[in-house]
């Protein structure tokens, strides 16, 4: 399954506005490695695009930062969160705002058959067969939210997969939803399969990453990290809200 991103480099409405990706922001270091990564594979990609990084939390630059310093007056907000939720309907638009900066918010990356490619291929990676067995089934594991339309994003995304694998994949959550990583095993292995992988559906490692992998009984795939796929995801992302600005208005709106 692979999709191309024709390049982009100028706006038909003048200059060409900036990508900002949005990273939610980890303790752990090597959160930050990896988006940084991300961002520099974004870059090779499309050479004459702005390209940065802002955070929600915990990392640096903050977004409100990032906004301040870009060298275009506009900005298409890219979020390197895979549903929708509060930091994507709330948190990054009014950080924006409160930086009166000219924004438009694209959408969440998933779910789309470029987040399902990666998903696949990292499974691969961690050694899942390329002839599966009637045994075999995944749980995607995904940090959760309160948010219905985040689970439903994430149900969406597990149905790709299980469609792209061609075994049962269940959705299951580090926190705030239902059901965990360990019930979603516990559910799959009664109805018979017995080799059970978990799917990390996570941007980096971080807390969340770790202990849905530490949960695996069978196989665990690494996070999405700064696969070639996600490039190519965050830039149909930010022509998305191109075209969108070009036939709806002659100016972003202020965020």
């Amino acid at each position: 399954m692979t999709a191309s991103i024709p390049p982009r480099e100028e706006s038909p409405l003048g200059s060409t506005p900036a990508l900002v990706l949005v990273a939610h922001g980890s303790r752990d270091p090597r959160a930050l490695n990896t988006v940084r990564a991300l961002a520099d594979r974004v870059r090779d990609l499309r050479p004459a695009l702005s390209v940065h990084l802002g955070h929600i939390e915990l990392n640096e630059p903050l977004l409100p930062d990032t906004l301040a310093q870009l060298p275009t007056p506009e900005a298409v907000l890219v979020p390197l969160l895979l549903t929708r939720g509060y930091h994507v309907k709330r948190d990054i638009p009014e950080m924006a705002a409160q930086a009166h900066a000219h924004t438009r918010v694209a959408p969440p990356l998933g779910p789309h058959p470029l987040l399902v490619e990666t998903l696949y291929d990292r499974l691969v990676e961690a050694g899942w067969p390329t002839r599966t067995r009637r045994a075999s089934a995944v749980v995607l594991a995904a940090a959760g939210s309160r948010d219905p339309e985040s689970k439903l994003d994430t149900t969406r995304t597990a149905r790709l997969l299980a469609t792209r694998l061609g075994v049962p994949v269940i959705p299951a959550y580090a926190s705030a939803a239902t059901p965990t990583v360990p019930e979603a095993i516990r559910a799959l292995t009664a109805q018979g399969h017995h080799r059970v992988a978990v799917a990390s559906c996570f941007t980096a490692l971080g807390r969340f990453a770790t202990q849905c992998a530490e949960q695996a009984p069978w196989i665990a795939s690494a996070p999405l990290g700064a696969h070639p796929a996600m490039a190519r995801l965050v830039l149909h992302r930010y022509d998305q809200m191109m075209v969108t600005r070009a036939s709806t208005a002659p100016e972003l709106a202020s965020a």
